[in-house]
C-alpha cells in the first residue's frame, strides 16, 4: 500500500509514493546519479544569472517517465535551478492512446506541449516491414524536437536515455559501426544552437523499471520500432544479459570503462600523437597492456 514520503512537503508527482525503505533508496540513487551527471559535465552553468529552460522529452516509456520524475524531485530539493517544459511528439500512430500524457501531466502539475505530427506514415511507407525502422524514425523525432526547443526558448532538450542504452549504443557501434563511440551526456547539436542532455546516462535500467513499477505510471507502448524482433539494440542487450548472468556487475564495469579512456592505448592517429612520439619524452603506463 502506498503511502506518503518522509517529507514535510513534496511535488504532486511524490505525494502518494511507497513508504518502504527500498523504495526511498532507490528514489535518492536515481536523483545522486542524475545530479553527478549534471554537475560533473556541466549541464547546469550554477553561477550563471540566467535561469535556462530544458524541454524534457516525455514518450510515455518507463525511462522519460523516469527522467520528468528525477529532474522534478531534484528541481524541487532545490538542486536544480531550470524551468523544466514536458513534450510529447503524437506521431499518430494507430491506436495512440492521446488523453494520456495530458491526462497525467495536468495531474501533477508540469506544464507541456503536445505536438502531433504523422511521422508514422513516413517512416512505414519508406522502410519496408523487414528492416527496422529506428534510424529514420530518429532523425524525424530530433528534427521536430528542435524546432519546438527553438519555439519554447529552451535551451536544452533532455533525453531518458540510460547507462543500458549507452552500453548496448557502445557494442553496437563497435561490433557493427567499426568504431567507438556511446551515447554522450552532453552533446551540442550541428546547427551549433541547441544542447542534448542525458541526465539519467549512469541510471541502471534495472532502476527505472522497479521505479516506474513503484510509481505506476500510466505506460505506453511503442508501435512502431517497439513492435519489431531482431533488432540489433535487442541483440546487444540479450548480449549484456548473458554477460551479466556469467559475471554479475559487468555492466558497471563497462559503464566505468567509457568514463576511463587512454587514447596513446588505441590505435587513433588523430585523437593520439604516435607519429610525434620519441624516445626522451614523456612516456605512457603499459600497466594491463601484455608484452
Amino acid at each position: 500500500m502506498a503511502d506518503t514520503a518522509s517529507f514535510s512537503s513534496v511535488p504532486p508527482i511524490f505525494a502518494d509514493v511507497p513508504k518502504s525503505v527500498s523504495f526511498k533508496k532507490l528514489r535518492k540513487r536515481l536523483a545522486r546519479n542524475a545530479l553527478q551527471v549534471i554537475d560533473t559535465y556541466g549541464l547546469v552553468d550554477r553561477s550563471a544569472e540566467h535561469r535556462p529552460k530544458w524541454l524534457i522529452c516525455l514518450s510515455g516509456g518507463k525511462d522519460s517517465y523516469g527522467l520528468l520524475s528525477v529532474l522534478l524531485d531534484l528541481q524541487w530539493q532545490g538542486a536544480l535551478p531550470v524551468d523544466l517544459l514536458a513534450c510529447n511528439l503524437d506521431q499518430e500512430q494507430p491506436g495512440f492512446p492521446k488523453h494520456v500524457l495530458p491526462d497525467w501531466l495536468e495531474q501533477i502539475g508540469v506544464p507541456y506541449r503536445i505536438e502531433t505530427e504523422d511521422t508514422y506514415s513516413i517512416v512505414t511507407e519508406k522502410i519496408s516491414a523487414d528492416r527496422t525502422f529506428c534510424a529514420l524514425c530518429s532523425r524525424l523525432r530530433r528534427g521536430i524536437l528542435y524546432r519546438i526547443a527553438r519555439e519554447e526558448g529552451c535551451e536544452a532538450i533532455v533525453l531518458g536515455h540510460h547507462r543500458d542504452d549507452a552500453l548496448e549504443t557502445f557494442m553496437m557501434n563497435l561490433i557493427h559501426g567499426g568504431r567507438l563511440a556511446a551515447m554522450p551526456p552532453k552533446l551540442l547539436n550541428d546547427d551549433g544552437d541547441i544542447m542534448v542532455y542525458r541526465p539519467l546516462i549512469t541510471c541502471a535500467e534495472d532502476d527505472l523499471e522497479k521505479f516506474s513499477e513503484a510509481m505506476q505510471f500510466p505506460i505506453i507502448p511503442c508501435n512502431l520500432c517497439g513492435s519489431q524482433d531482431g533488432l540489433q539494440r535487442v541483440a546487444m542487450k540479450q548480449m549484456l544479459n548473458d554477460w551479466e548472468r556469467k559475471k554479475p556487475g559487468v555492466r558497471q564495469v563497462m559503464a566505468k570503462a567509457l568514463t576511463t579512456v587512454r587514447p596513446s592505448h588505441l590505435h587513433d592517429s588523430a585523437l593520439f600523437d604516435f607519429a610525434g612520439l620519441v624516445a626522451g619524452g614523456e612516456g605512457q603506463s603499459d600497466d594491463g597492456v601484455p608484452f
